[in-house]
């Protein structure tokens, strides 16, 4: 999967928290809340605009693996966040 975002970061007025009613992490943004799983979180995490896509990919591999091709699932999630305008390109 190709992404059109290079160096991914967090839209303005979005951040990463956690909802302790609910037990979950989230991602906080202007119009409301969105709950993420783990694997959402660590992506988020290292989307900070100075990390490409393949970075984040290649530093989650390292961390889970059992499955250290991650670029595509990284694309994917980030894509599906972005179209979304919660996550923007820090290059562009």
């Amino acid at each position: 999967m190709s992404t059109t975002i290079s160096k991914p970061r967090l839209a303005n007025g979005s951040r990463l928290a956690f909802d302790k009613v609910r037990d979950v992490p989230i991602l906080l943004y202007p119009e409301g809340a969105l709950t993420l799983n783990e694997t959402a979180v660590s992506v988020l995490e290292l989307c900070d605009g100075n990390r490409t896509i393949d970075d984040i990919a290649v530093e989650l591999g390292s961390t889970y693996a059992e499955n250290p091709d991650l670029r595509n699932d990284v694309a994917e999630l980030i894509d599906a966040i972005a179209a979304r305008g919660l996550v923007i390109d820090a290059a562009a």
